[in-house]
């Protein structure tokens, strides 16, 4: 892995080159998350638009989806379930924010914005602490279906790209919140 990245992802060093650009994208795409979260009220978080021609989410939904995707692609897929992953995300946590669910406007059906922020970061700190575990089986494939990639290394290299388009909908609702651009 190139030195000049040493200092700005100090969690890659060691890694593989692959594996170092998988967490390097990871991680840059994950600040650009945190960065639309900033300043963001408990309200904010289960802000759903009106007569928004049926975009139908909010904030919650999709950082909690993040978080489900990025443990599904980034450990899941990697090394299938593990009991301690019980500690990451409950069961429930799973089925609110799981793919093909729908966001309902009742913020008593989610949990709250602190709780959901905590689920994101053990499982983004449980991706970190594995990742040099997977280097032995990156050209695995993936069982079927999964739309992107078909090995487990594409997975790791879809995680951020997933994350990136859920925080356009993230920079997309503070928009029609009224909320000045992030950048």
């Amino acid at each position: 892995m190139p030195e000049i990245f040493d200092h700005v992802y100090p969690s890659a060093q060691g890694l593989s080159e692959r594996l170092a650009i998988a967490l390097r994208k990871i991680e840059f795409t994950r600040n650009y998350t945190m960065l639309s979260l900033e300043g963001l009220s408990d309200d904010d978080w289960f802000w759903m638009p009106e007569n928004a021609h049926g975009y139908v989410t909010h904030i919650a939904w999709q950082v909690g989806h993040i978080a489900m995707s990025e443990y599904g692609l980034t450990l899941f897929q990697q090394r299938g379930r593990k009991l301690e992953d019980a500690e990451l995300m409950s069961g429930k946590f799973r089925k609110l924010f799981m793919k093909g669910t729908t966001p309902q406007p009742d913020r008593d059906a989610y949990p709250a914005p602190e709780e959901i922020l905590n689920v994101l970061d053990k499982v983004h700190q449980q991706m970190r602490s594995e990742m040099a575990s997977h280097e032995g089986t990156l050209d695995e494939e993936l069982g079927p279906p999964h739309a992107a990639y078909a090995t487990k290394y594409g997975a790791l290299l879809f995680a951020p790209d997933h994350e990136m388009l859920h925080a356009g909908q993230i920079g997309m609702l503070r928009r029609m919140m009224g909320k000045p651009p992030m950048r």
